[in-house]
């Protein structure tokens, strides 16, 4: 292997969904998603392990957050705008519908939700969480707006009996890593 890499990621690799699907348009089922993302896990696992399937997913989900931010949220001029334009985004783009529970500005500390999201919502109880890639993403997001680096896990799931994904976000030096 020479280190070339065939598919670095770029917003660009999105295409132009106007010109490409003139007659389908811009969406797709769910189902797609979940086949798409639940394969991609499944591959992934069997051939390195479920820790390093979690780190893949939530690397993903933060490169994803990323350009999200850049391309879709900002600009953004403070935090209510910030968590407005997000909320509104998220929707409109049928993400998922996303609520600030809890918001500590001096600490940093948030409790996220996120109902209704592409990765879990109606899927059969699991006895696990598995939205590391909403955990990435997240990160991602928050790291792009404060400019400081962020911890999210999932405290709440749909596949753990809850009926939202609830996620605990707090900057990475408050952990001491």
């Amino acid at each position: 292997m020479d280190g070339t890499r065939l598919y670095p990621f770029s917003w660009e690799l999105l295409g132009d969904l106007e010109a490409g699907r003139p007659n389908l348009g811009p969406k797709t089922e769910l189902t797609v998603y979940r086949l798409m993302q639940f394969t991609f896990r499944d591959i992934i696992e069997q051939k390195f392990g479920t820790q390093a399937a979690d780190e893949i997913f939530y690397e993903a989900g933060k490169l994803a957050g990323g350009a999200f931010y850049q391309n879709a949220i900002q600009p953004v001029g403070d935090l209510n705008e910030f968590i407005q334009k997000t909320q509104s985004v998220l929707k409109e783009m049928t993400i998922g519908i996303l609520r600030v529970e809890k918001a500590d500005l001096d600490k940093l500390e948030f409790i996220l939700t996120v109902s209704e999201d592409l990765d879990c919502s109606g899927l059969p109880e699991s006895g696990h969480s598995i939205c590391t890639y909403d955990e990435g993403f997240i990160a991602a997001l928050m790291e792009a707006f404060f400019n400081k680096q962020f911890i999210v896990k999932e405290i709440d799931c749909w596949c753990t009996g809850d009926r939202t994904c609830r996620f605990e976000v707090q900057p990475l030096a408050l952990l001491g890593v």
